[in-house]
């Protein structure tokens, strides 16, 4: 905690209990990502924020593209690209790219269910979600609702966020299930079903009460709303913790980490040669292949567009392509302290000790040697910390969008993140002092 008598800039420090150093600007960092995290609920309302943080001008079909400015392409409405154009345009073309869904409960439609005087909503599970830990836990509804207008086309988009306590899924008690404590098989379509109000009667049961309340949060009337895309999240904040507060605790690190970090980076660059490229897809917790997913055609039909307004050839673009340099940006796994048996036994991550270049011989994260010498090459200049993760070689890990992206759009392309604990969990965790590590290298990345 800072004491009143303490500046609000600088480069002052703050020493925990146990004489472990977070400067001001790394818990500014935190914090501010915490509050990032907060809002950005849905991926719609993460391409909202996406939007909000852009310094220069939102693009429209009617204006060109131009020399010392920032565009912003929406990628139907769950993802984004921010693309920075310098001042000399015949610069390096570097891309940070990320994603901005999150495991989660998705909402089906026709959702309410009437059984037993309660009312559930009918959900599943998209991505892979830890599913106990989204047991007794106060959620919300978040996401997009189309409403009908006049042209049967074009129906209204709305973003929701009830932002209050309206559901939970409760955990059957030990005394109906004594083995529960030795682990229990959660079935999506039976368990994982949250309780959203009591019915009291079922013949007087609202059967379209998750309509009235969506239309009510809109002010809109039921019968106009057509359909929806909503995803259930824990309401609790994210926080920092630890004797020195040098944890931070919050639902969908993965990868809201990384969005924050690509739009503070891209925010802040200088804008002297070339283009740079914040990409934020959607779909990666379920493959990519999507049309607003990183397997998609969409970011080089983007850029095509954007070099083509420059005054660059199709070959010259063909050319910047190739030579271009991508920072896909993605969590990876820390060392637990309970269970280190699970980590390789040489390149084992840990918080708070930097940025994570990931590393798979199978091409699940991209890179290769030239691309992660140029990363640590730059961290070493820029005394930015980092480390590297492998998988256990007996227990494959997961993949990422940096590989799926790279064989869309060829150029050298690394995987790099933060280190995080419990992965795919309701809520997760991170060094506080991994976010400013991972912004510094993105910034130095565009500026180098």
């Amino acid at each position: 905690m800072l004491s009143e008598d303490q500046p609000v800039g600088g480069s002052f420090s703050v020493y925990g209990a146990e004489g472990f150093l977070v400067t001001y600007e790394e818990t500014k960092c935190a914090e501010e990502l915490i509050d990032f995290i907060d809002t950005a609920t849905s991926p719609y309302h993460v391409a909202g924020r996406t939007c909000n943080a852009l310094l220069g001008a939102h693009l429209s079909p009617e204006e060109g593209i131009s020399a010392g400015h920032s565009y912003y392409f929406p990628l139907f409405d769950t993802g984004g690209v921010v693309v920075s154009v310098g001042e000399d345009v015949h610069g390096p073309l570097r891309i940070v790219c990320a994603h901005t869904d999150f495991p989660c409960l998705r909402v089906k439609p026709h959702a309410v269910m009437h059984e037993h005087g309660y009312g559930k909503l009918n959900v599943e599970v998209y991505g892979g979600m830890i599913r106990s830990t989204w047991m007794d836990r106060p959620l919300s509804l978040a996401g997009a609702v189309a409403v009908r207008s006049a042209d049967s086309l074009a129906p209204q988009m709305h973003c929701v966020d009830f932002r209050r306590p309206l559901m939970i899924v409760p955990n059957l008690a030990i005394h109906m299930n004594r083995k529960v404590n030795e682990g229990v098989e959660l079935k999506p379509q039976k368990d994982l079903l949250p309780l959203l109000f009591l019915d009291g009667h079922e013949e007087d049961a609202d059967e379209d009460r998750l309509t009235s309340l969506l239309a009510e949060e809109l002010n809109a009337p039921p019968e106009e709303i057509l359909s929806y895309d909503l995803n259930a999240y824990p309401c609790e904040c994210g926080c920092l913790l630890g004797a020195d507060n040098a944890v931070l605790s919050a639902p969908r690190l993965d990868n809201l980490s990384s969005v924050k970090a690509c739009l503070d980076a891209v925010n802040g660059w200088d804008g002297m040669a070339g283009i740079r490229v914040a990409a934020l897809f959607d779909n990666e917790e379920v493959g990519s292949r999507t049309k607003q997913g990183a397997g998609s055609a969409v970011l080089g039909m983007i850029l095509e567009q954007v070099y083509t307004a420059l005054g660059c050839s199709r070959e010259e673009y063909l050319e910047t392509i190739l030579q271009g340099f991508c920072l896909s940006v993605d969590v990876a796994h820390a060392l637990h302290p309970n269970v280190p048996e699970k980590a390789d036994p040489t390149n084992r991550p840990v918080l708070n000790g930097g940025v994570v270049l990931k590393v798979a011989a199978n091409q699940s994260y991209a890179g290769d040697a030239l691309g992660r010498a140029v990363i640590r090459a730059l961290c070493e200049d820029e005394g930015i910390p980092y480390q590297v993760f492998t998988n256990h070689s007996d227990a494959p890990g997961g993949a990422t969008l940096g590989s799926i992206l790279s064989a869309q759009l060829p150029m050298r392309t690394v995987d790099i993140g933060v280190p995080v604990l419990g992965m795919h969990s309701a809520r997760e965790t991170m060094g506080a002092e991994d976010q400013a590590a991972l912004t510094q290298l993105l910034s130095a990345f565009f500026s180098a």
